[in-house]
């Protein structure tokens, strides 16, 4: 475990992501054009792709993070599940004995994740998948498939980072960060998706459903 991480244990998560709230929301010019040209040169934004390309015109550096992309830009065809989030996939697979991989050579409860036993073993045999969302992706979560939402539910935790050094290293850390469970019903069964805080640019969402 690096010791980053360690540290982590031990930093006041709270305290720390609401300075990060009020930050990510300031809307003091300066200071926001600051941070949005810093991460979009950083992390090689692809502004061709963006509603809006003028860091004058977002109104703080949260408006940035969330921007609408250009209409047409992910065309879908006639795909049968698409993407829950604008990222790259870094697990998916089976879910096998109520539990999914977290990272390599670690895995976790689906039953802890979701906060409900008998909404997780409906999803034994069907699959999983994560999504690293980093700081050159916005950040909104999308429908994979046509479907009914039927219950959101929050459920309180820690405020880990979910970097890949933590990821690799935290037991559990999915299930034990704060997060927000929804349930849908669709046309091949029930779906769930879990959206974790994100933190400092970065953030994972899990998605399941049944084949």
């Amino acid at each position: 475990m690096s010791l980053l991480v360690r540290v982590s244990y031990l930093l006041p998560h709270r305290f720390l992501s609401r300075l990060a709230l009020y930050a990510a929301r300031w809307r003091f010019r300066p200071w926001k054009n600051l941070m949005i040209g810093f991460i979009a040169k950083r992390f090689g934004v692809d502004w061709a792709e963006a509603e809006i390309s003028d860091i004058e015109r977002f109104e703080h550096f949260n408006a940035f993070f969330t921007r609408a992309l250009k209409a047409g830009v992910r065309p879908h065809g006639k795909a049968a599940v698409l993407m829950p989030a604008d990222g790259r996939v870094s697990q998916a697979g089976p879910v096998a004995a109520g539990r999914i991989m977290q990272a390599k050579g670690r895995d976790y409860s689906l039953a802890e994740l979701l906060a409900d036993v008998d909404f997780a073993n409906q999803f034994e045999g069907g699959v999983f998948a994560t999504i690293y969302l980093s700081p050159k992706d916005y950040h909104r979560a999308h429908m994979p498939a046509a479907g009914v939402l039927v219950e959101t539910r929050h459920v309180p935790g820690r405020l880990f980072s979910v970097s890949p050094s933590a990821v690799n290293t935290v037991p559990s850390l999915f299930a034990r960060n704060e997060r927000l469970v929804c349930r849908f019903d669709t046309e091949f069964g029930p779906m769930g998706r879990g959206h974790g805080r994100r933190v400092a640019g970065v953030g994972r969402v899990v998605g399941l459903g049944r084949r």
